[in-house]
């Protein structure tokens, strides 16, 4: 597609260059992903998950966000290994509510436990 081509379409405001995968097989390498992923573009960055907490998930930055949104569309469902991938756009607004929610309600635990005792 064409820079003129693609100056026209309007891409819903989710859409990012950042992808987050879910459902990866434990195994899997950064090499790998980047062979699966590389097929719709130039990769800025591949981080795949290593600890408990994280173990088979993992990041995408493409350097084109058309490029995201192919891989997206092409990827979410995909069976690698006996797993289907879940491939999604990173929203780092979700996230950080996220983290603020778990935060507030630390606090309240901690402010119950204070005035209960």
């Amino acid at each position: 597609m064409s820079a003129r081509a693609r100056a026209n379409i309007r891409l819903p405001p989710e859409v990012c260059r950042s992808l987050f995968i879910r459902n990866l097989p434990y195994k899997i390498s950064s090499e790998e992903l980047y062979d699966i992923f590389g097929k719709f573009g130039a990769i800025r960055q591949i981080r795949v998950g290593v600890n408990t907490e994280t173990k088979g998930t993992g990041f995408v930055v493409y350097e084109d966000i058309f490029d995201a949104k192919n891989a997206v569309d092409h990827l979410n469902g995909f069976n690698v290994c006996g797993r289907y991938l879940i491939v999604l756009y990173y929203q780092q607004q979700r996230v950080q509510k996220r983290m603020d929610l778990k935060k507030k309600q630390d606090e309240l635990e901690m402010l119950r436990a204070k005035l209960n005792k």
